[in-house]
Order: structure tokens, then sequence, then C-alpha cells
């Protein structure tokens, strides 16, 4: 007897499927382990992130899907839309269909009976998967979805795998020790002690413009995803290649997209990320510092300051110390910089790892047209970028 866990991963297997992100759900948690244990997987902190990594590791050459719970869906149709979809990168939703068989859970109702009108709504293909039998019409879908770089969920009823009597035999992954986790796949990161000093540094004195001027010749030739609206114009005048990804929306998906592309890819990655949108998915750096890819550098350009839509105040200019806040997820290696010679010494500091740089700096845009090249041209060439040896 074949259980449908097995039968899924199968399909995901020959379906190419090689890059993973989950949540997790109760009713497909079996599942789950089996998925930990044959993929290259990411634990989320929110699915909306997942989005963005999975869009990070699609454009290095990746095959990415999803798992999430139908409730999840709520929290990534913005990204699924203005990302995922606007630069045509190809995703595999797999959702726990929760409030239509069984439930259990009353809140889970209202999302799980309205999630295929959403979805239609949005323009994201769907497929029920009602019963074990159903699991065959995944296999042609699921080719379409990379060959056409497209976006389509299935939908996993929980009668699925009501019936299965798969167990996992053995232990799960878990925390060997206090100072190291293990993930599934060759993924390693120390953890830190919180307990190291903070860096001080200057008041700043330059704006974002002026900043992205003084670091430009220390990202030659690195992938560099750019925040969305002004940082994203401001740096294809200053300093454009065909190795930067220009987010024209999907705010606070700057660090998930980076994520991605390190992962999957042996470039140096540079993020250039904003108070703003790190504030609004501060989750990430914790699955950033959960990985600790050697080949990311994290360039957080605080001004305190919503600046693409009218330079209204951030929590950073009165309460939250962003390097602070990566500390406390578990990145060791922070610095903050206001000076030029600062700005100059942390970009040209050698080594590998991991890296926060907090960059504080003042308000301010600099006037300038939009960026001369569209989404798909910018996506093309990231990906020729990444796909070079």
């Amino acid at each position: 007897m074949r259980y449908p866990e097995d039968e899924l991963i199968d399909i995901l297997k020959k379906g190419g499927v090689d890059f993973i992100c989950s949540l997790p759900c109760e009713k497909f948690k079996n599942l789950l382990e089996l998925i930990y244990r044959n993929f290259p997987h990411a634990p989320l902190t929110r699915e909306e992130e997942g989005v963005g990594i999975c869009a990070g590791a699609a454009l290095s050459g990746k095959r990415p899907a999803i798992f999430v719970q139908s409730s999840g869906i709520g929290n990534m149709i913005n990204a699924l839309l203005s990302l995922t979809g606007f630069y045509r990168l190809p995703l595999a939703i797999f959702v726990s269909h929760r409030g239509i068989y069984k439930e259990k859970i009353p809140a889970q109702i209202p999302m799980g009976k309205s999630l295929p009108k959403i979805l239609k709504g949005a323009g994201v293909g769907y497929t029920n998967v009602s019963r074990k039998g159903d699991l065959r019409l995944i296999e042609k879908k699921l080719k379409a979805v990379y060959q056409k770089e497209k976006i389509h969920a299935f939908l996993l009823s929980p009668a699925v795998w009501e019936k299965s009597e798969f167990k996992m035999q053995d232990a799960r992954c878990r925390i060997q020790d206090a100072k190291t986790v293990i993930h599934h796949g060759s993924y390693i990161m120390n953890r830190v002690s919180s307990s190291e000093p903070m860096h001080y540094t200057a008041p700043p004195r330059f704006t974002r413009y002026d900043i992205l001027d003084i670091i430009a010749p220390y990202i030659n030739s690195k992938v560099v995803i750019c925040n969305l609206g002004f940082p994203a114009k401001e740096l294809f005048y200053i300093k454009h290649q065909p190795s930067n990804f220009y987010m024209l929306g999907s705010m606070g998906m700057a660090l998930p997209i980076g994520l991605g592309v390190a992962l999957t890819s042996k470039k140096d990655v540079v993020v250039i990320d904003g108070d703003g949108s790190l504030l609004m998915n501060p989750g990430s750096l914790a699955t950033t510092a959960y990985f600790s890819p050697k080949n990311l550098t994290i360039f957080a350009i605080d001004n305190g300051s919503y600046s693409s839509t009218g330079d209204q105040p951030t929590l950073t200019g009165s309460c939250v110390d962003l390097e602070l806040v990566a500390k406390g997820f578990g990145i060791k290696n922070t610095f903050k910089v206001a000076t030029e010679k600062e700005l100059i010494n942390v970009m040209k500091k050698a080594g590998k790892g991991l890296r926060f740089i907090h960059s504080l700096a003042i308000p301010g845009n600099k006037d300038l047209p939009n960026i001369l090249l569209n989404n798909l041209e910018n996506k093309k060439q990231v990906q020729e970028f990444l796909s070079k040896k």
C-alpha cells in the first residue's frame, strides 16, 4: 500500500521541485517531516516571507514550492501579485485547505470557504485535491508551473491524509546542543551570545543617495537586491549593473528575496534595505540568522522615515534600534555606521560571513525619473548573471 505522503513526495521529485519553504499545519505534519528529509527546505516565520525567499530561489534557477495553511494565503496575496506574478516567477503553492472538511476550529472556516473565490479574484489558478486519488491531478499542473512561469495553488483537503497510516519511524531533527542548530540539509548556523557590546557611531550626516554613492564601488559585480521606491531609482542612476534586482512592489520583501538568492547561489549578495521595510517583516531576520549564509550582507539604510510616501516617521526615530533587533534575532556580525570612513571601512572589510550593516542616514530623496528598465528585462538580466559560473 502506498501512503499519500510518499505519493506526493514522488510527484514533487518528478516535477523537478528542488527548493521548499513551509509553515506547519497539523493536518499534513507527517508530509512535512518527509519534505524536511527529501528537499532543501526553509522554515518560515510568516507566509509572505516565503514568497520572497522562493522568488530569490527562482531567480537562481530553482523550482520552488511553498507549503502553508489556507489562512496563510491572506498573508501572501500582495507579494504573490506584485512580486511573483509581476516578475513572472514560478511558484507552486500547496495549501492545507482548512475549514471545509471536519473542521474543529471555527476560526478556520471563513478563510477556508472563501479561499477559491479569493484565488480566482486574484487571478491565481488552483486545483482542488479532495481525496487521495486526486493527487494524480497535481503532476500535469506542476509541470506547467515551471514551464510557463506561473503561480498555481493546490488545495489539499484533510481528507487526503485522513486514512493514511504513515508514521515517521525516527525522531525529527532537534537541537543537538546549546550552541548549534543543524537544519535538514546542508545549512549550519552557530547561535550567538547576546552579551556582546553594541557599536556606537556619530550622528547621521548623509542622505540615502549620498550613502549609495559612497558604497557603490564596493557592490560591483555583486548581486544587489534593492528596496522599492526611491532607493531603487537612486541605485539605478548611481550604479546600474546587470546583477541589480530593483524591487517595484512588495514592500518588506527585499531581505527574503536576497536570502533566497544567497541560499541557492554561490554569488555574493547584498540586500539594500530600509527601516520601514525591515519593520514590516522583521521575522525575516530570524530566518536569515537561522541559515546564516556566508555570502549575504544586509545593508540597512535607516533614515527614520517612509521616504517614498512623504517622509512619515518610522519607529526607528523614536524607540527601535535596528542593530539591536538584528542581534536579538541572532545575527552575530553587526555594524552601526554613519561617517564616510565608517561606510568605506565596513564595505572593505575582508572575510566571509553574514553581516548586518546599520547605516544611519538623514531623510531626503534625490529627484530622479523612473527606472529605464522594465520588470521582465530586469529579471532576465539578473537571471543571466546568476547563471554564469
